[in-house]
């Protein structure tokens, strides 16, 4: 008798029992495709992550912290504890290794929406993903102090088309009774998807931010607001005083060093420069708690998969026990038949998992688009690797260690029935 002959005895028995065969191999392939599923989506969104932003060497505030400045400027949330004066800004943006500068202001909000004042330069420069650039679904940057452009969350949420007119509200409660609707700005442009927080904020021009807050004093309208009309707010130079942040492109990037320590040593007010990519890796530390947690969830379904196909070897042996006293009837020996066991399990371990890689990468491609349209993760490369092959070899290593109990088990009934099955 051929020394391997259970190989093929082994795919012919499960043929056999295909219907459990089946639904075995069908519980392996959709937890290895759970968890390649959870694998691939985890690291695409760590890499969205540290893409939020692109392209931008420094983000520069107020001293607090790298994470904080990071926070209010690019995610908007919290807010800066302090302030920039226009004149540390101007001095920066003329800086002999800047390219170029985008200042922020935040503050203000919009039926729970951050808005955040900035100049046309925001449109031209502040990139996300692999230096994407920002692009307009309708409309296009805003031209007067009123006009207001949106990310695609607030327009799609809140049902605005272009032309639409809306309130600003102070402050970034979700309600708020300090309107500035003596002053409304009009929907002049729509920026497409980014899943970025860029699709949750409403962007106005720094002018914009400066006239509703004429004649306001410590958060609160004065008589003297009245007498600041739109038309009257226009012919007027609205140069801010301070703002909350800048974001900062150099020449070379290796000067960011340089400039990170000039501004942190700067004399006239305490500033803080942080590298954005930095500082992304810092606040993912903190986040990925939540990545571990569920990677080790997907790894316990890989794990019940596998239990399945143990319980479904184990409970077919009893039923079996005359099929291994006909092989043993025609020379097989005790350890063929543990071989035997255990290349079933090796077998459907091996479909499940191939199955499951398969499926999974179908699937991504398919709704590839979808998801970085919708959830702003960006999948990278979608083709099998080293990963998927030690992924494959985990799956048949561990479906083999499970494959010694039942083999076990009828390797024992074998010796104990030889040719006649004992009931």
């Amino acid at each position: 008798m051929n020394r391997f002959f259970f190989l093929p005895l082994a795919a012919r028995s499960l043929m056999n029992r295909r219907v459990t065969a089946l639904l075995t191999l069908f519980a392996i392939a959709l937890s290895v495709m759970l968890f390649l599923g959870v694998e691939k989506i985890r690291l695409g969104a760590k890499e969205s992550f540290d893409n939020t932003i692109s392209g931008t060497d420094l983000i520069v505030g107020a001293r607090s912290g790298s994470v904080n400045l990071l926070l209010y400027s690019v995610f908007r949330i919290g807010d800066a504890t302090n302030n920039i004066t226009w004149e540390s800004y101007r001095e920066f943006t003329e800086h002999p290794d800047t390219a170029w500068t985008v200042p922020i202001s935040l503050g203000d909000s919009h039926r729970g929406f951050r808005v955040m004042g900035t100049t046309g330069a925001y449109f031209e420069h502040y990139q996300y993903g692999q230096r994407r650039p920002l692009v307009f679904s309708e409309g296009a940057p805003f031209e007067d102090v009123f006009d207001a452009v949106l990310g695609a969350e607030v327009a799609s949420r809140l049902g605005y088309e272009l032309g639409d007119a809306i309130t600003l509200s102070h402050g970034i409660g979700e309600t708020s009774f300090a309107n500035h609707e003596n002053k409304p700005f009009r929907v002049a442009g729509i920026l497409k998807r980014t899943g970025t927080p860029v699709d949750s904020t409403v962007h106005v021009p720094l002018e914009g931010i400066e006239a509703i807050h004429l004649g306001w004093e410590s958060g609160a309208r004065s008589p003297l607001a009245a007498l600041y009309t739109p038309e009257r707010v226009r012919q007027m130079e609205l140069q801010p005083a301070e703002i909350t942040a800048f974001f900062m492109g150099l020449k070379s990037r290796i000067a960011a060093l340089k400039v990170q320590r000039e501004i942190n040593q700067y004399k006239s007010e305490p500033l803080q420069a942080v590298i954005p990519g930095v500082a992304l890796s810092q606040l993912w530390r903190v986040v990925s708690v939540a990545e571990t947690a569920l990677t080790s969830i997907a790894a316990f379904v890989v794990f019940t998969g596998l239990l399945g196909m143990l319980t479904a070897i184990m409970t077919s042996l009893n039923e079996r026990r005359r099929e291994m006293a006909i092989l043993r009837s025609v020379g097989a020996r005790p350890w063929m038949i543990f071989a035997l066991l255990m290349s079933e399990a090796a077998l459907l371990a091996l479909a499940g998992a191939l199955s499951g890689i398969a499926a999974i990468y179908i699937a991504l491609t398919a709704a590839r688009s979808f998801i970085e349209a919708q959830l702003g993760i960006f999948l990278g490369a979608l083709q099998p690797g080293l990963y998927d092959l030690y992924l494959i070899l985990a799956v048949v290593g561990a479906a083999l260690l499970l494959g010694l109990f039942p083999a076990l088990r009828a390797y024992r009934n074998s010796l104990a029935d030889g040719l006649t099955v004992r009931v």
